[in-house]
C-alpha cells in the first residue's frame, strides 16, 4: 500500500512539475509540434511516460520536438524518483497511466506491453 501511495504522490509531482515548471516554458513550441502531431495520429502517448511514433517516425521538427520532451520528462522522472523514493521507471509509468487517461478521444495511446490504440 506504501508503494501505491508513493507512486500516486510521484505521478502527482511529476504531472506538476512538468506543466507548472517555468523552466519548460521553453519548450512550448516543442509542445505545440507535439500537440499537431497527436491530433494527426503520428505521436502518442506511451504506458512509460514518453512519447512515442504510432508509424515508426515523424519529420525532422516533430522528431526534434518530442525528443526535447521526452528529455525533459526524463529529467523530472529521475528528480521525482529522487525526491519520493521509487525509481525513474516508475514515476514515468505512474505518470503514463495518468496521460493515458486524459488522452483524447481520435488521439493515439500505448499501454506498457500493448500496441497503439486509436481512443
Amino acid at each position: 500500500m506504501k508503494i501505491l501511495a508513493k507512486t500516486k504522490l510521484a505521478a502527482l509531482l511529476v504531472l506538476l512539475f512538468v506543466f507548472v515548471q517555468p523552466a519548460f516554458a521553453d519548450l512550448a513550441s516543442d509542445k505545440a509540434a507535439v500537440d499537431a502531431a497527436k491530433v494527426a495520429g503520428t505521436v502518442g502517448e506511451q504506458g512509460d511516460g514518453y512519447l512515442g511514433y504510432v508509424k515508426g517516425s515523424a519529420d525532422a521538427g516533430t522528431t526534434a520536438a518530442v525528443t526535447a520532451i521526452n528529455a525533459a520528462r526524463a529529467d523530472v522522472y529521475a528528480q521525482t524518483a529522487a525526491k519520493s523514493g521509487v525509481t525513474r521507471d516508475a514515476a514515468g509509468q505512474a505518470t503514463g497511466a495518468q496521460l493515458l487517461a486524459k488522452v483524447p478521444a481520435g488521439q493515439f495511446f500505448k499501454p506498457l506491453g500493448g500496441a497503439w490504440t486509436k481512443k
